[in-house]
């Protein structure tokens, strides 16, 4: 019963009232034993938790662009454009899940306001292409088959729309606000909404040909917005510069990061302002907010196909460089692929997703540390329960914990035989939040410790990569000054 205690306590948010009662209940059960970490806020939700373990998920970015060769449509494009003769969103899904991804956001709609679904509150849209004679719907196509091959769905409604002739005014706000519900409400569950801050400037606007400024801090007035889109899906996240759900990591370069903070103030920030994407990158340790980092990135030079492009897919290996910058420092990652004109995903795109996949699973087909000797200078308590043995259990919600006043703990690693190793992994137990801020890891070498490597955020995952080396034995000090550390995992490779 005391265990239950440990692990009950250890959850951030309680989600009803009975579920109170219980936990009441059994904390004044049996004896009285060490007590576990209090949380170090922010921490994160629950549907935050289950967005931390997805790690990657794929970006759709195909519409009115592909058929037009062009990045961002001016919003004058006839929709008689619009007609991918062998359209296959089974291919899709079934590349992508191969290559490890574990969902896909869709862009349902582009800064040139093209819909991919027959919206009801515009002419602009598959319901007026050739496609499916007009009667096809591409986002219940991706949604469902995403549902029966177990992936999740997310959508992208660019906020700028190049094509509306409304656009500046409070009545675009009103049609924009009217799709959301659209897609809120037919296309769920939806665990991600995308958006960007790309709004404003020049466009088609109904014939205008204008250029059109808008206040990106006032203007949507976004915390209305989201509630509607909270309202009809209660677990989603939202994405954007600034969260409220998942911050953007400040470049499309597929790097997050050395540092890399889940927290982050949001009282003077918007989707759009100046001069933020160092912040954005780090995080803010003091920061009063769990808001982690997505790291978007296309697996072409741009977001949308282009044939010029089908020689200049990102190899196998700068997929594998770029997973370790991102899942590796604590972000997710969210992989561009476009489909081409006929509505597939291309073969060179897909060989290098199949020999990216390849790569992660030989670099981390074998944990070192399943069978290792895992011991510490300290644990909370000398209790069993937050001993070094958790940290290669391969339990999540078991940890490794030192005192209240003990900020810094050394594990050692020890091997049965010298061994060749690569890479060592680190996870957080962040239902206590982030606390880290300093790792260094040592190996041993001539019965002396060597400096390997060092780190500074853990987060949900560090991948600490470095030279290989042969070693019978790691040291990895772990600090922190904010509270004492708690570490739920050790993986070596």
């Amino acid at each position: 019963m005391n265990h239950c205690v440990c692990r009950l306590k250890s959850i951030p948010k309680l989600h009803s009232f009975f579920y109170l009662i219980l936990l009441t209940f059994l904390a004044h059960s049996g004896n009285a034993q060490t007590e576990a970490p209090l949380p170090v806020y922010p921490i994160p939700t629950e549907a935050q938790l289950q967005w931390h373990e997805m790690e990657q998920y794929a970006f759709i970015h195909f519409t009115i662009n592909t058929f037009t060769n062009k990045e961002w449509g001016f919003g004058d494009e006839s929709p008689m454009l619009f007609n991918p003769e062998k359209l296959d969103v089974v291919q899709w899904v079934d590349v992508i899940k191969r290559a490890g991804l574990k969902g896909i956001i869709l862009t349902t709609k582009h800064h040139d306001g093209f819909c991919l679904w027959p919206t009801a509150y515009g002419s602009h849209s598959v319901k007026n292409s050739p496609w499916q004679n007009g009667e096809g719907d591409l986002v219940k196509m991706v949604s469902e088959a995403c549902k029966a091959q177990g992936l999740k769905f997310g959508v992208y409604l660019s906020p700028w729309d190049r094509n509306h002739s409304a656009y500046g005014t409070p009545a675009y706000i009103e049609y924009y606000r009217n799709q959301v519900q659209e897609l809120a409400n037919n296309y769920g569950p939806i665990f991600e909404w995308w958006l960007d801050g790309a709004n404003g400037g020049d466009g088609y606007y109904g014939g205008s040909h204008e250029t059109r400024r808008i206040d990106g801090k006032t203007y949507y007035d976004w915390a209305e917005t989201i509630r509607l889109i909270k309202k009809d899906q209660p677990e989603v996240l939202i994405f954007s510069d600034a969260g409220p759900d998942i911050r953007w990591v400040g470049n499309e370069s597929g790097i997050a990061g050395e540092t890399n903070w889940n927290s982050l103030s949001t009282d003077t920030l918007y989707a759009g302002k100046p001069g933020i994407t160092e912040l954005l990158g780090k995080g803010d340790p003091n920061g009063k907010s769990w808001i982690p980092a997505e790291v978007d990135v296309s697996i072409r030079p741009g977001w949308f196909y282009h044939q010029s492009e089908d020689s200049l897919a990102k190899t196998p290996q700068q997929l594998f460089d770029i997973y370790l910058t991102s899942v590796g420092r604590g972000a997710n990652l969210l992989l561009n692929i476009p489909p081409d004109r006929r509505g597939l995903i291309h073969e060179n795109d897909v060989k290098s997703l199949t020999g990216w996949r390849q790569l992660i699973d030989s670099a981390f087909s074998f944990n070192l540390a399943k069978t290792a000797n895992i011991t510490a200078d300290n644990f909370r308590g000398n209790d069993s329960r937050f001993a070094p043995g958790n940290l290669n259990d391969s339990n999540p919600e078991t940890y490794w914990a030192t005192n209240d006043n003990q900020l810094i703990g050394n594990v050692y690693v020890t091997f049965e035989n010298p061994t060749l190793i690569h890479y060592v992994l680190l996870q957080e137990f962040i239902r206590l939040g982030q606390r880290i801020n300093s790792v260094e890891i040592e190996y041993k070498a001539e019965n002396q410790w060597k400096h390997l490597a060092s780190a500074t955020t853990i987060g949900y995952k560090h991948i600490v990569q470095f030279g290989p080396v042969t070693t019978s034995a790691l040291r990895i000090r772990i600090a922190s000054d904010k509270a004492c550390p708690v570490v739920s995992n050790i993986e070596v490779y």
